[in-house]
């Protein structure tokens, strides 16, 4: 079963949180496919991880850059997994089938938008009728991240 981990965040945006996280992934000699809501987003994500530290690189790509294979961290719209990254990064409340596919997953979402933390719930219940082992992460007020649930 996959692990899956959900990152409540309160206190910065995804564009500033998401670039942390992978530095762990890619710390862990990992890979990962980061899936969004849109091609904009997709967009706006591959900017954001281009610019977030400018002491700092995360390697990178879209379709738009192309050589999936070559990429250690891809972003996608679609369900597309051309990487063989072993983690899955879901944002936007985008939803994955293939999550069994991965070592683990990590779910962030927005706890100032409500929608989105009810679906996160929802979500949550799912996996955990599913077996998958979960943790619940909620952001700190210095933004790092402090375990609050797990089952």
């Amino acid at each position: 079963m996959t692990d899956i981990d959900f990152y409540h965040l309160t206190r910065t945006p995804l564009e500033r949180a998401l670039p942390k996280l992978l530095e762990k992934v890619i710390g862990a000699g990992k890979r990962a496919v980061v899936r969004a809501g849109s091609t904009e987003r997709i967009d706006f994500l591959n900017a954001a991880l281009w610019t977030y530290d400018p002491a700092s690189f995360l390697p990178h790509g879209s379709a738009r850059e192309g050589e999936a294979a070559e990429q250690p961290i891809w972003l996608t719209e679609q369900t597309d997994r051309p990487n063989d990254a072993q983690i899955l990064v879901l944002t936007d409340n985008v939803t994955a089938d293939d999550v069994d596919e991965f070592e683990r997953c990590l779910e962030m979402f927005d706890g100032r938008d409500q929608e989105a933390v009810a679906a996160a719930q929802t979500r949550w219940r799912g996996y955990s009728d599913a077996g998958h082992k979960l943790t619940y992460w909620q952001q700190t007020s210095t933004g790092g991240w402090e375990k609050k649930a797990d089952s």
